[in-house]
């Protein structure tokens, strides 16, 4: 398997016997490893440079045997998973330095080490994660249309709010940020993913806290901003922002929303160029469109605060960095999200996910950009 390749490279590399990594199904890499959402407690995967182990759970021998194509030992109840990880090595014959990932628990580096072998850390597991196969991507994809449909529904509910003074109800009551959230996350659900208690939603001032979870009145002529990021059952995630205002949208919120989509039309220009570009350049790009239009960049907490974008996989934020030196590799997959904030006027943020080819990109979001929620309207059929 591909996944084992870039591991076993790093082996070569590093004249080391082997990798272990130990956890749940909340750690990426494993998951990454071991090719299935895991049980909720400590299990293992170990590659050497000619055989991988999944030192799998009794219950959940199926799940292993169906999805990772090594050897599948099982272990009793109780068992520790940095022991059974030190077994499987022992009868691997592996002797030597032993990789794993920083995030190793504790107590399994103590089995390797009391087994013998030097511990060393290493990164190729996330390094071969910000790389999609197609498989992968079509993952994603399924996640993204989900996250799109979330954002419709956030768009119709906010289309058929009603203004009440300086307050919008619906359907009788008061709407709310947490009220407009909770008809997102059921949106999601029943599209078959998980919101995984990471959608926000802001209002006004609260827009430009980039994690807010409070529960505020939803007002007529204040930007509404809406970031979805479920996981799928299959463990991958989709990420995208769209900004609103009912009855309104002249003034600070369209000066606003003009530079972001400058902005993000500058990222996809860079990204158009395909693999090979430097992913700083998409975040520099976006940033000086930005910039034109007369709101500061990385200057507190006014303006374009933080990076363009991220890597999204298993992880919600994983590799690639906008920020770094790297260059784009064709099958990753990341967020390109322009935003300019004020907590004394509200925030806007528009958020696609793509993915690098090598020539251009594919965008996975199918998703007007527009303030108002009218446009957010399915087309007519037939």
């Amino acid at each position: 398997m591909a996944r084992f390749d870039a591991v076993r490279a790093t082996l070569d590399e590093r004249g080391a016997a082997a990798l272990a990594v130990v956890g749940d199904r909340s750690d990426p890499d494993l998951r990454y490893l071991a090719g299935f959402d895991g049980p909720d407690r400590e299990y293992a995967v170990v590659v050497t440079r000619d055989a991988a182990v999944c030192c799998a759970p009794r219950l959940f021998e199926r799940d292993a045997r169906d999805a990772f194509p090594g050897r599948v030992a099982t272990d009793e109840q109780g068992d520790p998973a940095g022991r059974r990880a030190a077994a499987a090595l022992d009868d691997l014959g592996a002797d030597g330095t032993v990789l794993t990932p920083r995030a190793i628990p504790h107590d399994a580096a103590l089995y390797l080490e009391g087994a013998g072998h030097d511990v060393a850390s290493t990164d190729a597991v996330a390094a071969a994660r910000a790389i999609k196969t197609e498989s992968e991507i079509e993952r994603v994809r399924t996640v993204a249309a989900a996250a799109e449909a979330g954002i419709r529904r956030a768009a119709a509910v906010l289309g058929a709010a009603t203004a009440d003074g300086d307050r919008l109800r619906f359907e009788g009551a008061p709407l709310t940020t947490e009220r407009l959230r909770r008809a997102v996350d059921a949106e999601m659900a029943g599209c078959g993913v998980d919101p995984a208690h990471n959608t926000v939603v802001g209002a006004g001032p609260s827009c430009a806290d980039l994690h807010y979870r409070g529960d505020d009145p939803l007002r007529p002529g204040e930007t509404i901003l809406l970031d979805v990021s479920p996981r799928g059952p299959e463990g991958y995630h989709a990420d995208c922002t769209r900004t609103f205002v009912v009855g309104g949208g002249g003034g600070w919120p369209r000066r606003a929303h003009v530079a972001a989509e400058m902005g993000m039309d500058a990222a996809l220009a860079v990204l158009s160029a395909g693999a090979g570009e430097a992913a700083s350049k998409v975040h520099t790009e976006a940033a000086a469109e930005i910039r034109a239009y007369g709101f500061p960049v990385d200057d507190g907490e006014v303006g374009f605060t933080h990076s363009i974008g991220h890597g999204v996989g298993l992880a919600l934020h994983e590799r690639p960095s906008t920020q770094g030196d790297a260059e784009l590799t064709a099958g990753t997959v990341l967020t390109v999200e322009p935003g300019v904030y004020d907590p004394e006027e509200g925030g806007v943020r528009i958020e696609d996910l793509v993915v690098v080819r090598a020539e251009g990109y594919e965008n996975l979001i199918d998703l007007p950009r527009s303030l108002d929620p009218a446009a957010y309207d399915p087309p007519d059929e037939g």
